[in-house]
Protein backbone atom coordinates (compact mmCIF):
# COMPACT_ATOMS: atom_id res chain seq x y z
CA UNK A 1 0.00 0.00 0.00
CA UNK A 2 1.30 3.17 -1.19
CA UNK A 3 0.30 7.01 -0.02
CA UNK A 4 0.74 9.81 -1.75
CA UNK A 5 -0.05 13.44 -1.82
CA UNK A 6 -0.97 16.04 -4.49
CA UNK A 7 -0.66 19.63 -4.76
CA UNK A 8 -4.72 20.30 -4.74
CA UNK A 9 -4.61 17.65 -1.13
CA UNK A 10 -6.15 15.10 -2.78
CA UNK A 11 -4.76 11.63 -0.95
CA UNK A 12 -4.06 9.10 -3.39
CA UNK A 13 -4.43 5.55 -1.66
CA UNK A 14 -2.39 2.72 -3.96
CA UNK A 15 -3.66 -0.85 -2.94
CA UNK A 16 -1.37 -3.67 -3.80
CA UNK A 17 -3.45 -6.50 -4.59
CA UNK A 18 -0.41 -9.08 -5.22
CA UNK A 19 0.63 -8.29 -1.62
CA UNK A 20 -2.33 -8.39 -0.13
CA UNK A 21 -3.24 -11.84 -1.46
CA UNK A 22 0.47 -13.23 -0.93
CA UNK A 23 0.08 -12.04 2.52
CA UNK A 24 -3.55 -13.57 3.09
CA UNK A 25 -2.32 -17.15 1.32
CA UNK A 26 1.13 -17.17 3.52
CA UNK A 27 -1.56 -16.84 6.60
CA UNK A 28 -4.04 -19.31 5.45
CA UNK A 29 -0.35 -22.20 4.45
CA UNK A 30 0.79 -21.59 8.21
CA UNK A 31 -3.26 -22.26 9.68
CA UNK A 32 -3.52 -24.92 7.53
CA UNK A 33 0.17 -26.68 7.90
CA UNK A 34 -0.59 -26.28 12.09
CA UNK A 35 -4.09 -27.98 11.81
CA UNK A 36 -2.21 -30.74 9.97
CA UNK A 37 0.19 -30.94 13.06
CA UNK A 38 3.74 -31.96 11.17
CA UNK A 39 5.72 -31.39 14.41
CA UNK A 40 3.70 -34.68 16.17
CA UNK A 41 4.79 -36.33 12.93
CA UNK A 42 8.38 -34.91 12.92
CA UNK A 43 8.72 -35.85 16.68
CA UNK A 44 7.36 -39.06 16.18
CA UNK A 45 9.62 -40.09 13.17
CA UNK A 46 12.95 -38.77 15.51
CA UNK A 47 12.21 -40.67 18.23
CA UNK A 48 11.46 -43.96 16.06
CA UNK A 49 14.92 -42.93 14.11
CA UNK A 50 16.36 -42.88 17.60
CA UNK A 51 15.33 -46.76 18.32
CA UNK A 52 16.26 -48.13 15.67
CA UNK A 53 19.77 -46.59 15.83
CA UNK A 54 19.85 -47.26 20.29
CA UNK A 55 18.36 -51.19 19.52
CA UNK A 56 20.94 -51.74 17.29
CA UNK A 57 23.69 -51.32 19.34
CA UNK A 58 23.95 -54.87 20.51
CA UNK A 59 23.62 -56.42 17.56
CA UNK A 60 27.18 -55.58 17.44
CA UNK A 61 28.02 -57.88 19.81
CA UNK A 62 26.46 -60.63 17.61
CA UNK A 63 27.25 -62.47 14.16
CA UNK A 64 27.36 -60.05 11.81
CA UNK A 65 24.66 -60.69 9.03
CA UNK A 66 23.44 -58.83 6.30
CA UNK A 67 21.61 -56.37 8.17
CA UNK A 68 24.84 -55.10 10.22
CA UNK A 69 27.20 -56.09 7.29
CA UNK A 70 25.61 -52.89 4.98
CA UNK A 71 24.75 -50.67 8.06
CA UNK A 72 21.11 -50.86 7.88
CA UNK A 73 19.97 -49.56 10.90
CA UNK A 74 22.26 -46.61 10.98
CA UNK A 75 21.69 -45.01 7.47
CA UNK A 76 18.02 -45.86 7.67
CA UNK A 77 17.83 -44.26 11.44
CA UNK A 78 19.70 -41.35 10.26
CA UNK A 79 17.01 -40.73 7.32
CA UNK A 80 13.86 -40.71 9.47
CA UNK A 81 15.74 -38.38 12.09
CA UNK A 82 16.49 -36.20 8.91
CA UNK A 83 13.19 -36.33 8.16
CA UNK A 84 11.47 -35.82 11.50
CA UNK A 85 13.80 -32.70 11.80
CA UNK A 86 12.98 -31.15 8.58
CA UNK A 87 9.14 -31.34 9.49
CA UNK A 88 9.31 -30.04 12.93
CA UNK A 89 11.36 -27.16 11.12
CA UNK A 90 8.56 -26.70 8.40
CA UNK A 91 5.82 -26.11 11.03
CA UNK A 92 7.84 -22.73 12.33
CA UNK A 93 8.76 -21.79 9.04
CA UNK A 94 5.91 -22.65 6.84
CA UNK A 95 6.03 -21.83 3.42
CA UNK A 96 5.80 -23.09 -0.18
CA UNK A 97 9.46 -23.35 -0.13
CA UNK A 98 9.94 -25.31 3.11
CA UNK A 99 6.74 -27.43 2.65
CA UNK A 100 8.00 -28.95 -1.03
CA UNK A 101 11.54 -29.62 0.89
CA UNK A 102 9.84 -31.30 3.74
CA UNK A 103 7.60 -33.66 0.73
CA UNK A 104 10.75 -34.45 -0.95
CA UNK A 105 12.88 -35.59 2.20
CA UNK A 106 10.05 -37.45 3.55
CA UNK A 107 9.70 -39.49 0.47
CA UNK A 108 13.56 -39.63 0.48
CA UNK A 109 12.38 -41.40 3.35
CA UNK A 110 9.95 -43.51 2.33
CA UNK A 111 12.22 -45.01 -0.29
CA UNK A 112 14.92 -45.69 2.43
CA UNK A 113 12.27 -47.76 4.40
CA UNK A 114 11.85 -50.06 1.69
CA UNK A 115 15.13 -50.67 0.97
CA UNK A 116 15.45 -51.35 4.31
CA UNK A 117 12.89 -53.68 4.82
CA UNK A 118 13.96 -55.56 1.99
CA UNK A 119 16.97 -56.11 3.73
CA UNK A 120 15.25 -57.04 7.26
CA UNK A 121 13.09 -59.61 5.49
CA UNK A 122 16.29 -61.04 3.25
CA UNK A 123 18.48 -61.16 6.65
CA UNK A 124 15.26 -62.92 8.34
CA UNK A 125 15.03 -65.45 6.10
CA UNK A 126 18.64 -66.63 5.64
CA UNK A 127 19.17 -66.81 9.54
CA UNK A 128 16.50 -68.19 11.21
CA UNK A 129 16.95 -69.36 14.99
CA UNK A 130 19.04 -71.66 15.37
CA UNK A 131 17.80 -75.09 17.65
CA UNK A 132 18.40 -76.19 20.83
CA UNK A 133 19.44 -79.52 20.12
CA UNK A 134 21.89 -79.09 17.33
CA UNK A 135 25.68 -79.04 18.90
CA UNK A 136 28.25 -77.37 17.24
CA UNK A 137 31.22 -79.73 17.86
CA UNK A 138 31.66 -83.09 19.60
CA UNK A 139 32.30 -82.79 22.92
CA UNK A 140 31.32 -83.83 25.92
CA UNK A 141 27.61 -83.69 26.82
CA UNK A 142 28.60 -80.54 29.34
CA UNK A 143 30.26 -79.12 26.62
CA UNK A 144 27.98 -79.89 24.08
CA UNK A 145 24.25 -78.46 25.94
CA UNK A 146 26.27 -75.16 26.97
CA UNK A 147 27.36 -74.58 23.28
CA UNK A 148 23.75 -75.19 21.46
CA UNK A 149 22.08 -73.05 24.31
CA UNK A 150 24.47 -70.23 23.43
CA UNK A 151 24.02 -70.28 19.94
CA UNK A 152 20.27 -70.59 20.22
CA UNK A 153 20.07 -67.91 22.75
CA UNK A 154 22.23 -65.58 20.52
CA UNK A 155 20.11 -66.45 17.48
CA UNK A 156 16.81 -65.72 19.00
CA UNK A 157 17.86 -62.34 20.60
CA UNK A 158 19.58 -61.37 16.97
CA UNK A 159 15.95 -62.43 15.21
CA UNK A 160 14.02 -60.54 18.28
CA UNK A 161 16.05 -57.63 17.68
CA UNK A 162 15.59 -57.30 13.86
CA UNK A 163 12.13 -58.38 13.94
CA UNK A 164 11.52 -55.34 16.18
CA UNK A 165 13.50 -53.21 13.88
CA UNK A 166 11.31 -54.50 10.91
CA UNK A 167 8.41 -53.26 13.07
CA UNK A 168 9.40 -49.79 13.66
CA UNK A 169 10.29 -49.43 9.87
CA UNK A 170 6.86 -50.51 8.92
CA UNK A 171 6.01 -47.95 11.44
CA UNK A 172 7.67 -45.25 9.62
CA UNK A 173 6.74 -45.91 6.27
CA UNK A 174 3.10 -45.51 7.92
CA UNK A 175 3.84 -41.93 9.30
CA UNK A 176 5.78 -40.69 6.01
CA UNK A 177 3.40 -41.71 3.84
CA UNK A 178 0.59 -40.19 6.31
CA UNK A 179 2.75 -36.95 6.41
CA UNK A 180 3.61 -36.94 2.58
CA UNK A 181 0.00 -37.42 1.31
CA UNK A 182 -1.04 -34.48 3.83
CA UNK A 183 2.05 -32.07 1.83
CA UNK A 184 0.52 -32.98 -1.27
CA UNK A 185 -2.71 -32.00 -0.42
CA UNK A 186 -1.53 -28.92 0.97
CA UNK A 187 0.54 -27.94 -1.92
CA UNK A 188 -2.21 -28.30 -4.48
CA UNK A 189 -4.46 -26.46 -2.50
CA UNK A 190 -1.70 -23.41 -1.87
CA UNK A 191 -0.22 -23.93 -5.25
CA UNK A 192 -1.55 -20.80 -7.00
CA UNK A 193 0.15 -18.63 -4.22
CA UNK A 194 3.51 -19.71 -5.23
CA UNK A 195 2.92 -17.64 -8.84
CA UNK A 196 1.67 -14.57 -6.97
CA UNK A 197 5.66 -12.89 -7.52
CA UNK A 198 3.98 -12.13 -11.02
CA UNK A 199 3.11 -8.48 -11.12
CA UNK A 200 -0.37 -7.44 -10.56
CA UNK A 201 -1.68 -3.72 -11.18
CA UNK A 202 -2.29 -2.01 -8.37
CA UNK A 203 -5.48 -0.12 -7.68
CA UNK A 204 -5.30 3.28 -6.74
CA UNK A 205 -7.88 4.84 -4.15
CA UNK A 206 -8.14 8.59 -4.84
CA UNK A 207 -8.99 10.37 -1.22
CA UNK A 208 -9.69 14.03 -1.94
CA UNK A 209 -9.66 16.12 0.87
CA UNK A 210 -12.40 18.41 2.04
CA UNK A 211 -12.85 22.03 0.58
CA UNK A 212 -13.28 24.62 3.93
CA UNK A 213 -13.39 27.65 1.76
Amino acid sequence: MAVSVSRDLSVSVTTDINSDKLTDGRQALRESIQKGDPKAFGVSQVMIGVMVMSYSIPLLSTEFTEVMSFGVPWWSGLSFIAAGVVAIVMEKHSSMKSLSVCMVVTLVAILVSLLALIFYFIDLHNNPEAPCNHPLAPATHYTQEYECSHQHYATVFSYGVKSSLLLFTIIQITISSTLSYILYKKRRSFGPYSSLNQDVPSTPILITAPDFN
